[in-house]
């Protein structure tokens, strides 16, 4: 064990040239960030779970009862022992094989069965209620975390100026405000990834976890080898669009369009401008040529520059879906309301849905059989909504 945690701290990767760990060990005149302090955030991440528990239960929910959310879900599928089976022990997505040996079994027609397991699988998704409670907790901790990160960066000089990033570096003090800020929010990004597991699942739930794991990589890494000049900057631009962005699904959640629609366009334009213009140009440009300049490459400088470039990567991915969740809102306002975060096939909502004609009907109607399904469809078709897809996001 010995020898691994040698190998594991191997002062040539962690630091640059001619530094040792003797050299940011704490002293009496200065105090260095140290591995051992990233254990805080454990016991911090459990409280920070429960803090949320409480912030949900006593005061985002009744916030959200005075918005008159409703805390029933999405409509239930009606009764069926035989879809039911299917749907519990067999899988929840049947293929067009599956499909037509239910349609035959049960005399319905293929689009009637397809609408009940949408209806069934949205039926385990949360309520609007829960998930304006969810977003409110993010919305409080970020619009907070924003708030203390701006007002410290306010009276450093690296703000105004990244090369004080790497100015004497990596023998640069540890303030108590700079310590508070990092633990906080590394607490706060362990309790995302482990209540990514009992939050509402979304299609992008692979990403939202790299994205975890990355940022608390970042954080952890810029923490040990003392890159806190840089990785308090990253972490203000950050929370800075986030607060935008839970503001927005609030907005959408309790149905204030007008507002939803202005903190979405605003959300976007900080998103995508903050993500694709001052996070390289800023960023990328100070951790890869202002501390080559002045501290020079060595290899853990080559790891904690990769994890910025993925974490660039998810940026773009997301700026992506964000443009194009735009577009659609766009073109469908133009035939009726425009809502950007309700959109039909937003990649990144948490609730499959279908045509308001179709759920309507299916809510209204008795199951087809086959022999009617032939009609149904052309009649859709004539009526302009084309192909009822299999699944929307």
């Amino acid at each position: 064990m010995a020898g691994i945690l040698a190998w594991f701290w191997n002062e040539r990767f962690w630091l640059p040239h001619n530094v040792t760990w003797a050299d940011l060990k704490n002293t009496e005149e200065a105090t260095f960030p140290q591995a051992e302090d990233l254990l805080l955030a454990c016991p911090l991440a459990v409280c920070i779970f429960l803090i949320r528990l409480l912030f949900e239960r006593f005061i985002a929910r009744p916030c959200a009862m005075g918005l008159k959310i409703q805390s029933n879900g999405p409509q239930k599928a009606q009764p069926n022992a035989i879809l039911d089976k299917v749907f519990t022990a067999i899988t929840k997505h049947p293929d067009e094989k599956r499909l037509e040996g239910l349609s035959k079994q049960l005399d319905w027609d293929v689009r009637t069965i397809q609408r009940w397991f949408r209806q069934r699988r949205n039926q385990e998704k949360p309520s609007t209620l829960t998930r304006f409670c969810e977003s409110m907790w993010r919305f409080t901790f970020y619009l907070y975390i924003f708030t203390y990160g701006l007002r410290f960066l306010k009276k450093t000089p690296w703000l105004w100026n990244t090369k004080e990033c790497w100015v004497n570096y990596p023998n640069q003090p540890l303030t108590v405000d700079l310590h508070y800020y990092y633990i906080v929010e590394l607490s706060f990004y362990l309790s995302l990834l482990f209540s990514q597991f009992t939050d509402m699942r979304r299609k992008d739930f692979l990403v939202m976890f790299l994205h975890h794991l990355t940022t608390i990589s970042l954080i952890s890494f810029s923490y040990v080898n003392n890159m806190v000049r840089v990785g308090t900057l990253l972490m203000c631009l950050h929370d800075a669009v986030d607060v935008l962005m839970e503001a927005a699904k609030m907005a959408n959640y309790a149905k204030c369009q007008t507002l939803c629609n202005f903190l979405f366009a605003v959300f976007a334009m900080f998103f995508i401008s903050s993500r694709l213009g001052v996070f390289p140009v800023w960023i990328l440009n100070t951790t890869l040529f202002e501390s080559w300049e002045i501290v020079g490459p060595y290899p853990s400088w080559w790891l904690f520059n990769l994890l910025l470039l993925l974490l660039q990567a998810l940026h773009s991915y997301w700026s992506y879906l964000i443009v194009k969740t735009a577009c659609r809102a766009v073109c469908r306002g133009r035939a009726g309301k425009w809502n950007p975060l309700n959109v039909s096939k937003d990649d990144r909502s948490d609730m499959e849905t279908s045509s308001d004609e179709d759920d309507g009907q299916l809510a209204n109607q008795k199951p087809h059989s086959t022999a009617t399904n032939g009609t149904n469809n052309k009649t859709h078709e004539a009526n302009g909504y084309g192909p009822c897809p299999e699944e929307h996001h």
